[in-house]
This record gives C-alpha cells, sequence and structure tokens, in this order.
C-alpha cells in the first residue's frame, strides 16, 4: 500500500466544504471526502502544534510523553533514564518506526522539527525534506518537494509520504496575485458587530485589539497585506475570515496537484490518503482571533478524512461521528498496514469497525493544552467542559461548559446553570488524570510543570500587557488579571 498522509496546519473541519461550510475553500479535499469516509468528531489529545504532532507521531499522550508547551521543561520529552539502551524507545514504539518495521519506507516534507526544535519528532523516517522556512512556507514552496518525490518513487509500493502545508497558519501569507476568491461572500453569521465590540472591550493576546499577539505590529502588516492587526471594523473581520480562507483554498490547490501527480503515476486509485490537521484555529471564538491558545473545540477539533483502497471502497461518503482521539488514527494506520501496535500507546485502533463500516470511538475524550494557557476540557456526549489551571490573561473562569452542537462557537456558558454537567466532566476529568498516572513512565504531571514555569508564550509578557491595557482604557482588566496573577505581574 502507498500512502498519502496530507497535514494542513491551523485547519478547521468546518471551514472545509466537506464539512459544511458555506464558502468553497476545498474542492480537492472534499472530493477526497467523497471517495473516503469523514470522521466528524476527532481531536487532538495535546494542542497546539508541537504537543500535538509529538503526539500523533508516539502514539501518546502529553501527560506520558512530557510535551505539552512550547517552551521550558515540558517542551521536551521526559528522559528515559537509567532504562534507556543504546537505541531509545521512540527507535521501537515511534508512529514511523512502527511503519518501517512494516515495510514502509517513510518520508517527510515538513519543517516541523526545525521549527519547534523537535528533534525527536524525525523518529523513524528514511526521509526528510526541509523547504527551510521554518513554517512560514507557501503551498508552492512545499509542493514542489512532494511532487518531485512522486514523481521520482511514486510507483514504488509500501511508502508513507507525510506532506505538511502551513498557508492557513497566521500570519496569511497567500501571494496577493492569487486574489481573493471569497470577495463579497459572506463572513461567518455569528461573528456580528455587536459580537465583535463585545470583544473590542475584552482581553487577551491575539483579541480584539491585539491580533498579533499583545499589541498591534504594523510591521506584519507591511510584510503580510493580508494580515488584519486589529479587528478594529467588519472590514477587518472580513479580512481575517477571506485570508484564513484564501490560504486554505490556496493549500486545496496544491493537493490538487498531488493527486495529479499520483495520477500520472497511474497510483492514486492505489494510494490511501489522510488528510487532518495539527489543530484547529480559533477566529474570534473566545476573542481568540487567529491562533489556538484553548483547549477548547474549535482549537482541539481537526478534520480527518480517511482513504483507503480495499477498505472504505464501499463506504464513499460516509460520515462517522464516532469521538475519536487523532492519536487513534495512527493506531489505525498502523495495523491497516500490517503492523502492530505498542502495547505503550494511548492511541487504539478503529481498523475494525472502519472495515465493518460502522462507527466505532470513544465515550468521552480529555484534551489538553500548556503553550498559551495550562487546561485540560472533557468532550463528552454533545459537550465540552473546559478546566483552566491558568486561562491565559483571557478574563476566563475557571470552569467553562459548552453545548458544542447547539453552540459551535461557544458562546453561552453553561457552567453556571447547568452545575450537573460541570460535576460530571470534572469527575471525568479526575479519573482520567488517575488513570494516566498510575501507567506513566514518570511520576509527574507536565500540566504542574507547564503551570509553573508558565506557558511560553505567557512568560515576561504581563508586565507590558497591563499598561497596554491601561493605556486602551481597559483599567478594569488590568486590575483583574494584576489581582489574579500578582507574581506574574512583577516579572
Amino acid at each position: 500500500m502507498r500512502i498519502l498522509y496530507i497535514d494542513i496546519d491551523s485547519l478547521r473541519p468546518d471551514h472545509l466544504g466537506c464539512y459544511g461550510y458555506h464558502r468553497n475553500t476545498s474542492p480537492h479535499l472534499d472530493r477526497i471526502a467523497r471517495e473516503g469516509v469523514r470522521f466528524q468528531n476527532v481531536h487532538a489529545s495535546d494542542v497546539p502544534c508541537l504537543p500535538s504532532r509529538t503526539a500523533l507521531f508516539t502514539g501518546r499522550f502529553g501527560i506520558h510523553t512530557g510535551v505539552i508547551n512550547h517552551g521550558g521543561t515540558a517542551a521536551d520529552p521526559f528522559q528515559e533514564g537509567p532504562p534507556r539502551r543504546f537505541r531509545d524507545r521512540l527507535s521501537a514504539t515511534a508512529w514511523m518506526s512502527r511503519l518501517r518495521q512494516a515495510g514502509y519506507r517513510t518520508v517527510t516534507v515538513s519543517p516541523f522539527g526545525e521549527r519547534h526544535s523537535a528533534w525527536h519528532w524525525y523518529a523513524g523516517f528514511n526521509e526528510v525534506y526541509n523547504p527551510g522556512k521554518n513554517g512560514n512556507e507557501r503551498a508552492d514552496e512545499v509542493a514542489p518537494y512532494a511532487l518531485d518525490w512522486i514523481r521520482r518513487n511514486g510507483k514504488a509500493d509500501n511508502w508513507f509520504l507525510h506532506v505538511n502545508f502551513w498557508d492557513p497558519h497566521t500570519p496569511y501569507r497567500t501571494p496577493l496575485e492569487y486574489g481573493n476568491p471569497f470577495e463579497g461572500e459572506p463572513i461567518p453569521a455569528w461573528l456580528t458587530e455587536e459580537v465583535r465590540q463585545q470583544h473590542w472591550n475584552g482581553v487577551g493576546p491575539h483579541s480584539a485589539q491585539e491580533i498579533t499577539g499583545y499589541a498591534p505590529a504594523p510591521q506584519v502588516r507591511e510584510r503580510f497585506p493580508r494580515q488584519p492587526i486589529q479587528a478594529d471594523s467588519m472590514e477587518a473581520v472580513r479580512a481575517m475570515f477571506d485570508g484564513y480562507d484564501t490560504g486554505i483554498r490556496y493549500a486545496d490547490d496544491h493537493v490538487g496537484l498531488l493527486l495529479e501527480a499520483l495520477e500520472e503515476q497511474g497510483v492514486l486509485d492505489e494510494t490511501a490518503i489522510i488528510v487532518s490537521a495539527d489543530h484547529g484555529e480559533n477566529l474570534g471564538e473566545l476573542n481568540i482571533y487567529g491562533d489556538h491558545q484553548t483547549a477548547d473545540q474549535i482549537t482541539t477539533h481537526v478534520p480527518l478524512i480517511l482513504r483507503w483502497p480495499g477498505v472504505t471502497d464501499a463506504q464513499a461518503g460516509r460520515v462517522d461521528r464516532g469521538l475519536y482521539y487523532q492519536v487513534d488514527m495512527a493506531a489505525t494506520v498502523v495495523e491497516l498496514a500490517g503492523g502492530s501496535v505498542p502495547p505503550i500507546w494511548d492511541g487504539r485502533s478503529f481498523a475494525e469497525s472502519l472495515r465493518a463500516g460502522r462507527e466505532g470511538g470513544r465515550d468521552y475524550l480529555v484534551l489538553s493544552q500548556g503553550a498559551w494557557s495550562c487546561q485540560r476540557a472533557v468532550r463528552f456526549d454533545r459537550y465540552l467542559v473546559i478546566r483552566s489551571y491558568h486561562e491565559g490573561y483571557h478574563g476566563l473562569p475557571e470552569v467553562l461548559c459548552f453545548d458544542v452542537e447547539n453552540d459551535p462557537h461557544e458562546q453561552y456558558d453553561l457552567a453556571p446553570t447547568h452545575p450537573e454537567l460541570v460535576e460530571r466532566g470534572l469527575a471525568l476529568l479526575e479519573a482520567w488524570t488517575a488513570e494516566m498516572m498510575r501507567t506513566a513512565t514518570h511520576p509527574v504531571d507536565p500540566m504542574w510543570i507547564s503551570r509553573r514555569e508558565l506557558p511560553l508564550h505567557l512568560q515576561g509578557a504581563l508586565p507590558g500587557y497591563l499598561k497596554r491595557l491601561r493605556e486602551t482604557g481597559r483599567e478594569r482588566w488590568a486590575e483583574w488579571l494584576e489581582a489574579r496573577y500578582p507574581q506574574e505581574a512583577q516579572r
């Protein structure tokens, strides 16, 4: 079997046509969905970028690998210590290592390892092609490496090719000459002028008054003209949606080139195709504009489209609504490829239910964020309960609860009125944490490491941000943050 994994950074499912989006962002991805199975409720266990891909490519949750942050101690895997032999555990248990053991040649086209100094992420790859721009690549700078590889090797059997596009990630980088395919088309209806004004008076990095961080960054707009730096009008809100959606469409165009190259090699119909992402992207939800800072539905929810010849042929267009971790996809791929899933993995294969054409999934999921905030969330039934140990300067309460099916943009917190949902979610979280620590190889939960050291993107930021809040008429929020985080306010 040949396997192509299309990994599009910051790609939220509900901005794809096959997931019901009203804009035509993804004709080639939609084609893959029509020919395969689309999974409705897949979540990255750990977000954002470094924790997510570490979990996926190791098959293990961040609480077990130690990686939940973008910097500090919790950005590196736990050391194996005395049990480490000549080769480390990943040489035998990483996702790509398991595929190699099953007879596959494993290849990546991605700058990810260098971008995050995630050298552990390379474990098991035979070939690594790094376009060299540290995640600032456009699709036209990534695709040529993959197209060349397909032309040289596509007809061979038993290969796994990972192609990582970055275009929906801020700053929006699609060339201006590409135009705006969505000019004049409606933006998502939920983000109204009233909502924008509420956000404008709110707080947090990448919130309405400071989309580019803790303050507007004109130099970013000068270099990336599609990127708004403040949501000071509905025109700026439209620019955010148009920039993000154009990035998806630009990446999708290059997905089309990959499919065309496989067809030219005569192997398209014999190639398994997987489409997913490292995490989603808040586009105004929780007053976060173009970033991924929480363990909420929007950031943790990822697309998953799977077209596997001989398995999904008779299921074309089927939708699976079961609850899955993304690491379950990795386990499934190993099993479908003829390999075995290591006992140490947290990912569980759903190959059996996939072959049978029925929904599988889990009863509930626990989701983690440690790079922008310190949060764990529990996804069960149609609800999401978020527990904040550090809310990332967004002015959030310690516990939030959303009906993510009926309130997909997280506008109505049910925690004050539905304590039974909060109680259930927190009980599931407590039971999960106890079980994870019982099976852990190290006696420390990295969430507490991240909370003590602070998420990377908060470190040293509060004093300057308090000053900005006061300068922009948000004294109330400055006082709230200063009272909540007195030590951080003095750093």
